[in-house]
């Protein structure tokens, strides 16, 4: 199953926010690497390490 990055990172921060409730500053800098990493050199890497 295909699921775009972005709905995955929402789903993830929801659950989160939800379930653990941390801080919203975390949420952010935890969503935002995320994001940044999708779009680095490494995301491949990692892509192929969670399939």
């Amino acid at each position: 199953m295909d699921v775009p990055l972005w709905l995955a990172l929402v789903a993830v921060g929801y659950l989160g926010i939800k379930l653990i409730r941390p801080p919203w500053w975390l949420v952010a800098v935890l969503l935002l690497d995320g994001y940044l990493l999708a779009g680095s050199p490494l995301g491949p890497v990692v892509g192929t390490a969670v399939k």
